[in-house]
């Protein structure tokens, strides 16, 4: 996937991620009501939340609509689509993206339709998977990027052709490979570096090596990490220290506490 300048046709639908712009869905309904819009989570598992989730609105007849959506994409945030399909072809293939397993027994939204974790999500498709999950959509843009490019502030216009390859139809449910789930994750990992970089004021590369640095220790509990960033933080020059003492993260990282702060007595 590469950033791409807006080429190619014009995009007939947006998928309005509503969840991270609220005020976007209303704006919609005041200003351009003869927009066909619909609700992504109507008639699914995530019916009842259906007034809060993704909305699917056709662009068609609202070119201010797209003009908005390319001169303020911050504040229209989602996916812009191309598609020669029936709306209700569409509709059915993007309400099949919500739900995914992970393995054998778990399942799970995938907010697909929010410019970052399209950021990563899609990046972690071959061609095959590329033509499966997109379907009948031909074309797919969006303004964004990784929670790294957001911190180094390199966001910009992403863009994604259907290779066209003939697979099989997304299924329901589908399951994620190896390589989306690791690209889901690295979403959630570089989303909490970044969050500590904006609370703290860090340098974000820092504080993702710090992070990198604190799971190679075995420190993946979500307290336990904080914990170590803290105390990374308050020893930057310190050197990690091989066979941590400790029946638990937590004890480990209290061993490791002990001799770096015995270290500067």
């Amino acid at each position: 996937m590469n950033a791409a300048a807006l080429s190619g046709s014009t995009p007939q639908w947006l998928l309005l991620d509503v969840p991270s712009a609220p005020g976007a869905a209303q704006l919609v309904h005041a200003q351009f009501a003869k927009a066909r819009c619909f609700a992504l989570f109507e008639n699914t598992e995530l019916h009842g939340l259906r007034e809060h989730g993704p909305l699917l609105v056709d662009l068609r007849h609202s070119p201010a609509l797209v003009s908005l959506c390319h001169l303020d994409p911050r504040s229209w945030p989602g996916l812009l689509l191309v598609s020669p399909s029936p709306a209700a072809q569409l509709l059915a293939h993007l309400r099949r993206m919500l739900t995914v397993t992970l393995g054998l027994h778990h399942k799970a939204l995938l907010s697909y339709y929010n410019p970052h974790i399209a950021s990563y999500f899609f990046d972690g498709c071959d061609p095959q998977e590329l033509s499966c999950w997109l379907g009948p959509i031909s074309l797919l843009r969006w303004f964004g990027g990784t929670w790294a490019d957001r911190a180094i502030g390199s966001q910009g216009w992403q863009q994604l052709s259907n290779p066209g390859l003939s697979v099989a139809a997304l299924e329901k449910e589908h399951g994620l490979s190896d390589r989306q789930q690791d690209q889901l994750q690295r979403c959630l990992l570089e989303r909490h570096a970044w969050q500590w970089s904006r609370s703290t004021g860090c340098d974000y590369q820092r504080l993702w090596r710090d992070l990198q640095q604190g799971l190679a220790l075995g420190f993946t509990e979500r307290a336990v990490l904080d914990d170590w960033l803290w105390l990374r933080l308050q020893h930057p020059d310190a050197r990690p220290v091989p066979g941590l003492v400790g029946g638990s993260q937590r004890e480990r990282l209290e061993h490791l506490r002990r001799l770096w702060q015995g270290s500067q007595d």
